[in-house]
């Protein structure tokens, strides 16, 4: 491999010949072999986006020339266009205020800049860092991200399968079915209604998580270092959020008060807070859908979901809930990547939390996971579910729980002794009503009527 040599404040450094970043990149780059994690490309086009505004910004406040401020822009866009992929190889696992990732950013402009410009036009700290510091541009592009990554997939995702349940709570209103709770039999109800629990669930989620962007929104840019905005013209914060809002087409605003937006990590725990109620939630929908389906023969049998590929290397014919099972998991690393979070926003000392890495990572691998597997269960599983109406008319029928629209008539205690006598005798529950001579047999077919108990 063929390199050159890049010098910092620390001295001269070999990086790849073949690569744009420098020295400070090259430092981390040898420092931190800590894991496979690396900084997400999500990050990378957070921060493309905030220098764009920033040079902007810088240029309209008399700070930075025409020309820099164009080449600036220019090597932006071919990080958010992908064409300089490959140039951010750092690890999560690095100094916790980004710094490094801030660099290599700062690095990977400043000398593509200079290429496309053919001189030594961009210094990374002093023309594409310029009003700057990592303490406060990593804390806005973990928000930038988040907003984007939220309104463009997350959201979206959920929308989809949030339609998909609207169709199949319309498509199943006439099929009634006996109610669970605590894994016993219960009272009837519509499938549809089941549904209408599933899709409303999801529509709450999708409530919590919108609210919590107005949050996200707040921006740390125009902090600097501590929050006091040293080396920042008068407005530069103000003046990025509005160059961001329309660049990226949805709004941001500065912070009021960046020693919060520097030390706090608030907005990022409340929002993945509305991902880990829309996880557990999602747990339940495949849950309840992996139950009805079970069987073909020695399960529930309720409804029938689409058979995707063989589940069993031993088993011939077997046939497995994956698409439920993959759902599962996935909330359950959600779940654990809140822990981490939480835990990471509560740390760091005076000015700064330094866990921010961290919290990017996880925050941005559960948006992403989510979304993934909501499109997925829905195109592989969800759209695919049919009601088995002959299984459940058979479960309404045997049910001793009917017995509960005859306590208004006979009271608790007799309705308790009539279903326990079917119970332990094995007839149905009209026949126990009758042995027992609580009443007619008109009288219970005019009293128990699955579709008068929906």
């Amino acid at each position: 491999m063929d390199y050159r040599i890049e010098k910092d404040t620390m001295g001269e450094i070999a990086v790849p010949a073949d690569r744009y970043w420098g020295a400070q990149t090259e430092r981390s780059f040898e420092n931190f072999k800590i894991g496979i994690e690396k900084i997400p490309m999500d990050v990378i086009e957070g921060f493309a986006i905030l220098k764009k505004a920033c040079a902007l910004a810088n240029h309209e406040l008399g700070k930075l020339d025409e020309r820099r401020c164009a080449v600036i822009n220019q090597a932006a866009d071919e990080i958010l266009e992908g064409k300089l992929d490959g140039n951010f190889p750092l690890a999560v696992w690095q100094t916790g205020s980004g710094t490094q990732s801030n660099m290599n950013v700062n690095e990977v402009i400043a000398n593509r800049g200079n290429e496309m410009a053919g001189e030594k036009l961009l210094h990374p700290n002093d023309h594409v860092n310029m009003s700057q510091s990592s303490n406060d541009t990593f804390p806005s592009v973990m928000h930038i991200t988040a907003v984007r990554e939220i309104e463009n997939n997350l959201l979206p995702a959920l929308e989809v399968l949030i339609g998909t349940l609207k169709r199949l709570e319309e498509e199943n209103y006439d099929v009634i079915k006996i109610g669970r709770t605590h894994l016993q039999d219960a009272v009837p109800l519509r499938f549809s209604q089941e549904i209408s629990g599933w899709r409303s669930m999801l529509e709450n989620c999708e409530g919590m998580i919108k609210d919590s962007l107005k949050y996200l929104r707040k921006l740390a840019i125009g902090g600097t270092a501590v929050g006091t905005g040293l080396n920042t013209p008068k407005g530069f914060d103000a003046c990025v959020c509005a160059k961001i809002t329309e660049l990226e087409g949805t709004e941001f605003v500065p912070d009021d008060n960046k020693f919060h937006a520097l030390s706090s990590k608030d907005a990022i725990v409340n929002a993945h807070g509305a991902l880990k109620a829309l996880a557990a939630d999602l747990m339940k929908i495949a849950n309840d859908v992996r139950w009805l389906a079970s069987g073909p023969r020695s399960g529930l049998g309720e409804i029938s979901i689409p058979e995707n590929e063989p589940g069993s290397s031993i088993m011939p014919g077997k046939v497995n809930p994956t698409q439920c099972e993959a759902v599962t998991m996935v909330a359950v690393q959600v779940m654990g990547n809140d822990a981490a979070v939480g835990m990471a926003a509560s740390q760091g000392n005076f000015e700064l939390n330094v866990f921010m890495p961290v919290i990017a990572y996880n925050f941005l691998q559960s948006v992403r996971i989510l979304s993934d597997c909501m499109l997925s269960f829905e195109k592989n599983c969800v759209r695919g579910i049919k009601a088995n109406r002959d299984k459940m008319d058979e479960y309404v029928a045997r049910s001793l729980m009917l017995v509960t629209s005859l306590a208004p008539k006979i009271g608790y205690e007799k309705a308790a002794a009539a279903a326990k006598h079917a119970h332990k005798s094995g007839s149905t529950l009209r026949e126990a009503v009758l042995e027992l001579g609580l009443m007619s047999g008109e009288e219970f077919d005019e009293t128990v009527d699955p579709l008068k108990m929906v």
